[in-house]
């Protein structure tokens, strides 16, 4: 007989996540995924799960579970008090849960976003390939929501790999980032002033901001001519920039096109990063080579796998 975890308390946002629903972005599907791809990672990895097992985002405010059946988690990414029934449990190294028992979540202390991930993985329903939760779309498990009290969550018979042990946990913010960017395809349909104030100025993320971008509060940045584009493909990590100026950057709930000029895009090694901010939190945004990315996408893999690339 399988274990699962029954969903005593939602949180604020909980959902299913994997990696990602790729290959389908030509027919218009999001990808979705988590927030922090790294950390997600990370709980699959130290407890051996294979790299698409669904886990749990949770964000911010954490939810309650009731275990049926015994079963091994892992938690990673945000600094948020996590115990069963009582008993403190570490962050980024597998603990048990035994049949019956309560997993619940406390004080928030750093970062956003949460991944609780259970050995083997969630066994929920995937669609085109993937079990990750796209909000807008109502694509994924649970008919694409985020879970409420009473949803079940069976955990999967799956084979493993051996769990690792040499993963190093993410570099979480506090209160604000530093972000690297590259500049974007059309960096020249903004002036020389925007590009300036990107880089020298702090920008707040707002309270409209949500899995498919944060809406970003600072200076205007003024374009040479129009606002709008032909909808053209729009990678993770894209700044676009409406007419009125405030920046939007795209993160992993995100449409597959836009129809704004993006002046800048954010590296990949510093997305999750990205994905640990919340309302209110600060960003400012450093420019680097496509070069310097690539190394910095290097670097944090090794940190995740402990393998040199």
């Amino acid at each position: 007989m399988s274990a699962s975890l029954t969903v005593v308390k939602p949180g604020m946002l909980t959902t299913v996540q994997d990696l990602g629903r790729h290959g389908y972005q030509a027919l218009g599907v999001p990808v979705s995924g988590p927030m922090d791809v790294y950390s997600h990672r990370l709980a699959n990895l130290v407890l051996g799960n294979d790299p698409m097992a669904a886990a749990l985002e949770i964000t911010l405010m954490g939810p309650e579970f009731v275990s049926d059946g015994s079963m091994t988690c892992a938690i990673a990414g945000a600094e948020i008090d996590t115990t069963v029934d009582g008993r403190p449990v570490p962050p980024n190294a597998p603990f048990a849960v035994a049949s019956g028992e309560r997993i619940r979540f406390g004080q928030r202390r750093r970062g956003a976003r949460l991944s609780l991930a259970v050995r083997g993985g969630f066994d929920v329903p995937a669609t085109l390939g993937s079990r990750a939760t796209h909000l807008v779309s109502r694509m994924g498990p649970f008919g694409g929501r985020a879970l409420k009290a009473g949803d079940v969550l069976p955990v999967a018979s799956a084979p493993l790999s051996p769990p690792s042990s040499s993963c190093a946990p993410l570099m979480l913010p506090e209160g604000g980032a530093r972000l690297r960017v590259v500049p974007a395809v059309h960096r020249d349909r903004f002036t020389n002033d925007a590009w300036t104030l990107l880089l020298r100025d702090r920008f707040v993320i707002t309270p409209q901001s949500n899995r498919m971008g944060y809406r970003l509060d600072g200076p205007a940045l003024t374009h040479v001519d129009s606002a709008d584009i032909l909808s053209e493909a729009v990678p993770l990590g894209a700044i676009q920039v409406p007419a009125s100026g405030q920046p939007i950057l795209l993160l992993s709930g995100r449409a597959t096109t836009g129809g704004y000029a993006t002046i800048a895009n954010v590296i990949s090694a510093d997305l999750p990063i990205a994905g640990q901010l919340a309302p209110g939190d600060w960003i400012a945004f450093d420019a680097v080579t496509h070069a310097e990315a690539i190394a910095a996408l290097r670097a944090r893999e090794s940190d995740l796998t402990g393998v040199r690339v």
